[in-house]
Formats: structure tokens, sequence, C-alpha cells
């Protein structure tokens, strides 16, 4: 039941049978039926209400530690992602964000702030900075696609990143916007993007609900 809910089989809304039903058609004893909806509970797949069943709830974003947007990530996952802008302007580059981009400090760049939601679900809420003048950032334009692909749109090859992954509780505004209680983990991720000619084209500063989102690592042993 996990793998297919994990891979869409079962989609959520679904609502699975009852106990009697389930072990019937799997084989398998009630108590141990029992036993591994209660584990998928606790893993955040199903949910069971009252008057209605047990239900399959929205999966939980593994996202791949590779250089991709999270439009790219979510669509690719089955998981019909949508954007809000929150905002979309031009500012002054603060000490962090003109260290990245490799501007002056104090130097006009352009801020895109959003909110990424899955089947109506808030995911992320999405700061990107980038040098004023690499490509039109139009909020319709944004709220219909990746960031990424409108990059790869304007002509600019994503090469490599430097990116920084950690965690810390939500603000009472984070929570608000991504409907967790103030103080709920967030993970957190800083990511610096260069083209292939080396030049930083974008520095985003991410945070995610870390009940619904998770960062998948492969690691090898050195020779």
């Amino acid at each position: 039941m996990e793998a297919a809910i994990e891979q869409g089989g079962l989609a959520p809304g679904s609502l699975l049978g009852n106990e009697i039903e389930l072990a019937g058609r799997l084989g398998l004893s009630r108590p141990t039926v029992r036993q591994a909806i209660q584990s998928l509970v606790d893993k955040g797949l199903l949910v069971r209400r009252r008057g209605v069943g047990t239900q399959v709830v929205h999966s939980k974003v593994k996202r791949p530690l590779e250089l991709s947007s999270l439009y790219d990530d979510l669509e690719t996952a089955g998981q019909r992602p949508a954007t809000r802008v929150l905002r979309n302007t031009v500012e002054p580059a603060g000490a962090a964000v003109a260290a990245a981009l490799g501007v002056p400090e104090g130097a006009e760049v352009c801020l895109v702030e959003r909110l990424r939601l899955t089947h109506g679900e808030p995911m992320a809420r999405l700061r990107n900075h980038l040098p004023p003048g690499l490509l039109e950032l139009d909020t319709g334009r944004l709220e219909a696609t990746g960031l990424y692909r409108l990059l790869r749109e304007a002509g600019i090859t994503l090469h490599s990143a430097r990116q920084c992954v950690g965690a810390r509780a939500a603000t009472a505004g984070e929570g608000a916007e991504l409907t967790e209680p103030a103080g709920a983990p967030l993970l957190t991720m800083e990511r610096t993007t260069y083209d292939d000619t080396g030049r930083a084209v974008e520095f985003g500063s991410h945070v995610y609900r870390a009940s619904r989102y998770s960062f998948e690592f492969q690691l090898l042993v050195r020779p």
C-alpha cells in the first residue's frame, strides 16, 4: 500500500475498505492489516476520518539533491504544482545577496517571492534574487511555470549550484502562509545557481514544510 500511495496508484482522497475487506483481499490477518494501516497513518500517508473511513492523503514529497526546480520535481511526481506570487519587485542587494550574485552591495536586484502549492495545499515559500536584466519576470508566467524553465526559455544554460540545507522553527507569518503552527519545524535551503559561463544567475532562500517535504541524499564511499 505504501508503494501504491507513493507511486500514485492510490490517489489522494481514495478510501480504503474496512479491515475485514482488506484482510480478505490481501490474504492477511486483521491484526496485520490493522498494524499496517496504523504504520501508514503514523507516516502521514493515511488519515482516519470519523464517518468517512481511512483515506489516502497527499504523499510526502522526497526531493533528490540535484540541480532541478521544485516545480519540475512536483510535476514529475504527479503532484499538480501551482504558484502564488507574493512579491515581484526590485530592491537594493543586501550583503548576503550581493556576495551570492557577485554584484555591489546596494545595487538593484530583482526579488521574487512565491508560495508553491500542490493539490491546493501550501508546500514551500520561495524567495529568489536575480541580477537585473537577466530575463523578463512576468508575474503571470511565474504563476504558470517554474523559474528554471523561464531561465532556460531565455537562453540561459544552468550548469551548477552551491546549496546549503538546514532547519529552523516557523515564524508566525510563515506558519500562517504554510498552514503550520508558529514554531513548527521547517526545512531551509539556500542555493546559488550558475550558468555555463560561471555567472551567478539566481540566489534562492526557501523554506519547506517538514511535515510534507524531505531532501533525499545518495552517499558514496570515497575510493
